[in-house]
């Protein structure tokens, strides 16, 4: 595991209320080092943080790593399916499905 990625490792899981679900990509281009980072619905707000500043200060952070390793690095983080915040449960509905006559007819008004 390289500095860069082990670093974000220790962060991330540091800052996580589940650190088993935190995973690391690391890619490397032309660009330079492009890290990818999911973590679980729950802990998405601890990441971001308040408008996005924890998620600025992680990536300014890296960039130091990069530097000090001669390299660029670029962080993305994943939104998980469905991106729920913290304890909010997936919507799901019951409602019955209605033809296209049927929803016609709900939209005339009078």
């Amino acid at each position: 595991m390289q500095p860069d990625q082990q670093f974000l490792e220790y962060v991330i899981k540091a800052l996580v209320d589940v650190p088993d679900q935190v995973k690391i990509n690391r890619t490397v281009d032309e660009m330079g080092v492009f890290l990818t980072l999911e973590v679980s619905a729950a802990d998405m707000g601890k990441i971001i943080g308040r408008q996005g500043n924890t998620a600025k200060a992680v990536r300014t952070l890296l960039r130091v790593v990069g530097m000090k390793n001669n390299s660029r690095v670029n962080l993305k983080i994943n939104e998980p399916v469905g991106g729920l915040k913290s304890g909010e449960q997936p919507f799901t509905t019951s409602a019955t499905v209605k033809t296209i006559d049927e929803a016609m007819a709900d939209l005339k008004l009078g």
